[in-house]
């Protein structure tokens, strides 16, 4: 499978869709989702031509990686939810319910979010 450059995050990056950014630098892209889940509902993806998560992780440069985390605490520090908390998601391939085929972390916080599924808090 091959990188689709015409999925709406690499249309999003090329500024053919418009973002509410949050923060952008070389490596990272980060924007509010527009369907949220929390009262503070971020992206954050890299610049990159990434399909998913193991994509990126197995690809990217060295500089892309940390910047793509760097990215991350600049993202959450101008959201103002370092202190109170937060959760991080990103799914990858169709089992998981990817929608974008383009690596993502949701960053959603702004409140008390609830429990994960009864299938990630079993014991094996």
């Amino acid at each position: 499978m091959s990188y689709d450059h015409s999925n709406i995050f690499a249309r999003m990056l090329r500024g053919e869709v418009p973002a509410r950014v949050i923060f952008e630098n070389d490596y990272v892209f980060a924007f509010h989702d527009i369907f949220p889940r929390a009262p503070i509902h971020a992206l954050l993806i890299p610049k990159g031509a990434y399909m998913n998560a193991y994509d990126f992780q197995t690809h990217a440069s060295t500089d892309e990686i940390v910047g793509f985390y760097r990215g991350l605490s600049q993202t959450i520090d101008r959201l103002g939810i370092k202190d109170s908390g937060f959760r991080l998601v990103s799914n990858t391939g169709v089992h998981a319910h990817q929608e974008v085929p383009h690596f993502h972390v949701h960053i959603l916080g702004g409140a008390i979010l609830g429990s994960l599924p009864t299938f990630l808090n079993a014991t094996p």
